[in-house]
């Protein structure tokens, strides 16, 4: 099966992007043995598929400069709305709001468009891309928030999407969506793309096929209704009580939800309070530092998940979370009962940043990325929408609990704060141990048969 034949047809027209026209491709083949060796490398590699990650990409770095704006701003923005708040407030609300539209899309098309474009062995890879674009965002505002004011940040903030928007026209469609949609040629035409236009994908082909007829021949026998024109698959919310919808989404679910119950977006958010709690005085500069070290943990993440596993890494993530989050709070439990003029309360100090950090090393390693790689695997195609919305939901319903309650509870008692992240971390540790699948070397369908 050959790209070049359906063109040759006059096939594969419908939807069909720019990148379909192969002179891209063939360009980067011609030019592949002088950057990477040979045009071979580039084949196995797909880089098709790299370009459409790079480009989708700039999405989640706009996620990350969102989260990462508040920290460096947040004085100055008090400070400004306490003269102006009658003016501004308005305008501002209503910029959260379609901020947090946009990227609750973003945080969930995101990761699932990667794992239904990439190939088995890159999955994980690709998938925590994602992440690391998440975190590469974070560090340009703390950096950026160095130098500019709020407003100016703000409209710097805008520039990922600006160019996201024009390089969507050039990627594929997802070949599993469109197989999900009945456009055969178009999904054969999709893969063959992102594939390579030498490559033979006839394997990938099949197990895709079989999938759809298998969720179409399960449609009917449980007489849920099937668009015979368009061969859509329908799921309603009773079909979950199955265990392979039910199970599924319980993991990702819970693994979003304990991601976020961990606290790291109340570590990032206020890290620079933290900072200042802790005694350092340069806290904007330190809060800096903590997001070049989480975009280091981050990559080193990328390249181990196809490596390691993704069990492997959550545990050993969640592990070091819960000792991490442990120095924090004994180190702010003490600071409350020493003298501050006493070499303890300094050295106190300094074990609560080294917490801090290490904190976000460790969160990095495994639960910055492996939940969203984890929750685009599991999912059943034909309630990947449902499913995924749901547990995308749940993810920033509890990023809206953390937020808004991290700064009540560090006013409260910092260590009792870093006691309640650290009890969490612990107990994730037990979930993924219980209930968490590897999904390393698997393909999507070999991952969604498994819990039939």
């Amino acid at each position: 099966m050959s790209f070049r034949d359906d063109a040759e047809d006059g096939r594969g027209d419908l939807r069909k992007p720019f990148l379909h026209t192969g002179s891209w491709y063939r360009m980067g083949s011609r030019m592949g043995s002088s950057m990477l060796g040979s045009s071979q490398a580039l084949r196995d590699k797909s880089i098709s598929v790299v370009a459409c990650v790079l480009i989708v990409a700039l999405g989640p770095i706009q996620f990350g400069f969102t989260s990462g704006y508040s920290s460096p701003t947040q004085s100055a923005i008090i400070e400004d709305l306490g003269l102006t708040v009658s003016e501004d407030s308005s305008f501002l609300y209503m910029g959260r709001l379609l901020e947090g539209f946009g990227v609750g899309i973003i945080s969930y098309t995101v990761p699932v468009y990667i794992a239904e474009i990439a190939p088995q062995n890159l999955r994980g890879s690709l998938g925590s891309v994602n992440q690391l674009s998440v975190t590469l965002g974070i560090m340009l505002a703390y950096l950026l928030g160095l130098f500019v004011e709020w407003r100016i940040l703000a409209v710097l903030g805008i520039l990922p999407c600006t160019i996201l928007i024009p390089g969507l026209f050039f990627i594929p469609e997802s070949p599993r969506w469109l197989a999900k949609m009945g456009m055969t040629e178009d999904f054969e035409t999709s893969l063959q793309v992102l594939r390579g236009f030498d490559a033979d994908i006839s394997i990938e082909v099949n197990e895709i096929k079989g999938v759809k007829r298998n969720l179409t021949s399960t449609t009917r026998a449980s007489m849920r209704s099937v668009a015979s024109t368009t061969r859509r698959t329908t799921i309603r919310f009773a079909d979950l009580k199955e265990r392979r919808y039910w199970f599924p989404l319980m993991v990702g679910i819970g693994l979003l939800m304990l991601q976020q119950l961990s606290g790291i977006n109340g570590v990032l958010f206020y890290s620079s309070t933290i900072f200042e709690a802790a005694g350092v005085k340069s806290s904007n500069a330190a809060t800096f530092g903590v997001g070049a070290i989480q975009v280091i943990a981050t990559a080193v993440t990328t390249w181990l998940v196809d490596k390691a596993g993704r069990r492997v890494l959550l545990i050993v993530s969640s592990f070091g979370m819960t000792l991490s989050l442990l120095v924090v709070a004994v180190s702010f439990f003490l600071k409350d009962v020493v003298s501050s003029d006493s070499s303890v309360y300094s050295i106190m100090g300094i074990l609560s940043v080294v917490g801090v950090v290490a904190m976000v090393v460790t969160f990095s390693l495994g639960m910055g990325a492996i939940p969203w790689v984890i929750m685009s695997e599991i999912l059943p195609i034909n309630i990947k929408g449902l499913a995924g919305s749901i547990a995308t939901l749940s993810n920033w319903f509890f990023a809206w609990v953390v937020t808004m309650t991290a700064n009540l509870l560090l006013d409260w008692s910092s260590g009792g704060t870093f006691t309640i992240y650290m009890v969490v971390s612990a107990f994730t540790i037990v979930f993924v141990t219980l209930w968490v699948p590897e999904t390393k070397g698997r393909t999507l369908e070999e991952i969604q048969w498994s819990f039939r």
